[in-house]
C-alpha cells in the first residue's frame, strides 16, 4: 500500500500530515500528488469525501515553498463555488503550511473589500476566491493574474449548476497560457469536457470511482407519504427525526423558502435546528456551521450550497425533505453522512407525485431503496395547518373572517326603512347674460393714395360747411 513518503513531499511537510493524523493517502491523493508536482495538468474526477482538497493543497505547499510573492499578483489560484467551500480550503492551507511562511487572501462575498484589498497589496501566495468577488477585484483594479503559475478549479460541475461557466472562461483567459492546472469534478457533464478541452493541456486524467457511486457505509431508506404537500412532508420529516436516533443531521431541501420554513417550523416543534443557504449574511452562515461542527447545533436545514465539499466528518444522518431534482445531487447529499469508514444513514420523503425523480435516482445508484417502517409517519394528508405555509395561514383567515362576517351579519338589528325624500322643484334656468362690452366694429382698411387725393380735392371751397363725414382726419 502505497505511503506520503512515496509521493514526494518534503520532510516538513510529510511532517505535517503525520502530526494531522494521516499515514496513508486516498486513491486520487496517491494519483495526483505525484503528478501535481511533475508540472502535469491534471484531470480529477471523483465524488466528495475521497481526499481531493489534501490532493492539490499538499503539492500546492511544495510549489510554493520556492519562490515569493509580489504585491497584488498572486502566485497560485484556487477557484470554489461556494464561500463555505473557500473557506475550509483555506483551512486546509492553515493546517498543512504552518512550517512554510506562505501567505494567502480569501476573497469571498460578505467580507469587506478594504480588508481583501489590503492583503493583496502585500502579495500573496495562495489566492482562494469564488469567480464573482475575484472578478470584481479584477475590475477594480486591485488584482492582477498574469503571475498565476498553478490554477485550481475545484467543484467543476457545481460551478456548471451555478452558472458560473461563463465567469471560468473570462478567468481562464486572464492568466497565463503556461500556467499549470489542476481541474476536479464529481461527473464529466459535456458542458464540463468542453472546458477541459479548451484549456487544459494534454492533462493526466485521474478517476478514482465510478462517477455518482452511493458509499457501502450508508444505509438508505425511503419514507413514503401519501401526499406530497408541504405539511405532510413537514411532519413525515419529524416523525423519521423522533424515530432514528439523531445525533446530528443535515436536512436537503430544493428550494431556499422550504430551508426556512422547514428550519422555523422544526423549531416551532422544540428541536435544535437552523437554516443555511445562498440568502443569508456571510457572518450568520459561517456561525451556523461552526456550530454545527462544534456540535452545539443538532440539525442543519441546508440548500445545496452544502450538498458538496463541507468537510463535516461526523454526520450520523441525512433526510431529503424531498427527492432532489437531479439524481446526482442525490449522491452528494447523502455523502455527508457515512464518511471516512463511520456509518451513516440517509431518509429521503416520497410522495407518489416523487415517482420519476425517485426512478431517475434508483437507475444512477444501481440498487433499490427500501422503505422504513416509522411510526408516526402521516397516512393521510394532513388538514391542519402548523403554522408554516403562507396560503395555509391565508387560507385560515379567509375562512375565519367568512364565518366573522356571517355571525355579524346575524347579530345585527334591522334598520328601519327610510322615508322617501320629496322631489325638489326643477330649478329654472338662468338667463344668458349679454355681453357688457359693446362689439368692436371691424377697422376700415386704410385709403389708397387715389383715394386720400380725391378726399382733399372735394373738401376744398366747403369752409366751415363741411359735412360731418368729411371731417374725419385723413
Amino acid at each position: 500500500m502505497t505511503s506520503f513518503d512515496e509521493l514526494g513531499l518534503s520532510a516538513d511537510l510529510l511532517q505535517t500530515v503525520r502530526d494531522a493524523g494521516y499515514s496513508t493517502p486516498t486513491p486520487i491523493q496517491a494519483q495526483a500528488i505525484p503528478r501535481v508536482l511533475e508540472g502535469r495538468d491534471v484531470l480529477g474526477i471523483a465524488q466528495t469525501g475521497t481526499g481531493k482538497t489534501a490532493s492539490f493543497t499538499l503539492p500546492m505547499i511544495e510549489i510554493l515553498s520556492r519562490g515569493r510573492a509580489k504585491a497584488r499578483m498572486p502566485r497560485t489560484l484556487i477557484l470554489e463555488p461556494t464561500r463555505e467551500l473557500a473557506a475550509q480550503v483555506a483551512e486546509n492551507f492553515d493546517k498543512y503550511g504552518r512550517n512554510h511562511r506562505l501567505t494567502k487572501a480569501l476573497l469571498i462575498g460578505g467580507v469587506s473589500f478594504a480588508d481583501q484589498d489590503a492583503l493583496l497589496a502585500q502579495g500573496v501566495d495562495v489566492l482562494i476566491a469564488t469567480p464573482g468577488r475575484l472578478l470584481d477585484h479584477f475590475e477594480r483594479g486591485k488584482l492582477l493574474l498574469s503571475g498565476v503559475q498553478v490554477m485550481v478549479v475545484d467543484e467543476a460541475d457545481r460551478m456548471l449548476d451555478m452558472g458560473f461557466i461563463p465567469d471560468i472562461e473570462r478567468i481562464f483567459k486572464l492568466t497565463p497560457f503556461t500556467r499549470q492546472t489542476l481541474f476536479f469534478s464529481a461527473t464529466m457533464p459535456p458542458e464540463i469536457t468542453r472546458l477541459t478541452d479548451q484549456f487544459l493541456q494534454n492533462p493526466v486524467r485521474v478517476e478514482v470511482s465510478k462517477p455518482a457511486t452511493t458509499s457501502a457505509t450508508i444505509t438508505q431508506k425511503l419514507v413514503r407519504t401519501p401526499s406530497g404537500d408541504p405539511k405532510t412532508r413537514r411532519a413525515a420529516l419529524r416523525a423519521a427525526i423522533e424515530a432514528c436516533g439523531v445525533k446530528n443531521g443535515i436536512i436537503f431541501c430544493n428550494r431556499k423558502t422550504d430551508v426556512d420554513v422547514v428550519a422555523k417550523s422544526l423549531q416551532r416543534h422544540g428541536f435544535d435546528a437552523a437554516p443555511i443557504h445562498g440568502d443569508l449574511d456571510q457572518r450568520i452562515r459561517t456561525q451556523t456551521l461552526d456550530r454545527f461542527r462544534s456540535g452545539e447545533l443538532k440539525l442543519l436545514v441546508a440548500s445545496d450550497v452544502a450538498a458538496r465539499g463541507l468537510d463535516i466528518p461526523d454526520v450520523s444522518h441525512v433526510f431529503n425533505y424531498e427527492p432532489p431534482r437531479h439524481a446526482e445531487d442525490y449522491v452528494h447529499r447523502i455523502g455527508r453522512t457515512g464518511r471516512a469508514g463511520r456509518l451513516g444513514e440517509a431518509f429521503t420523503i416520497t410522495a407518489p407525485d416523487d415517482t420519476r425523480s425517485m426512478s431517475a435516482i434508483v437507475k444512477l445508484i444501481g440498487q433499490e431503496i427500501e422503505t422504513a417502517e416509522i411510526a408516526g409517519v402521516p397516512t393521510a394528508r394532513v388538514p391542519e395547518p402548523d403554522g408554516g405555509g403562507r396560503s395555509d395561514r391565508r387560507g385560515a383567515r379567509r375562512g375565519r373572517g367568512e364565518k366573522a362576517a356571517e355571525a355579524h351579519r346575524e347579530e345585527r338589528p334591522e334598520r328601519p326603512v327610510r322615508a322617501e325624500r320629496p322631489e325638489r322643484p326643477a330649478r329654472a334656468e338662468r338667463p344668458v347674460r349679454e355681453a357688457s362690452r359693446p362689439v368692436r366694429p371691424e377697422r376700415a382698411e386704410p385709403p389708397t393714395p387715389r383715394e386720400r387725393g380725391r378726399r382733399e380735392s372735394a373738401v376744398v371751397g366747403f369752409g366751415d360747411d363741411l359735412p360731418a363725414f368729411l371731417r374725419r382726419p385723413i
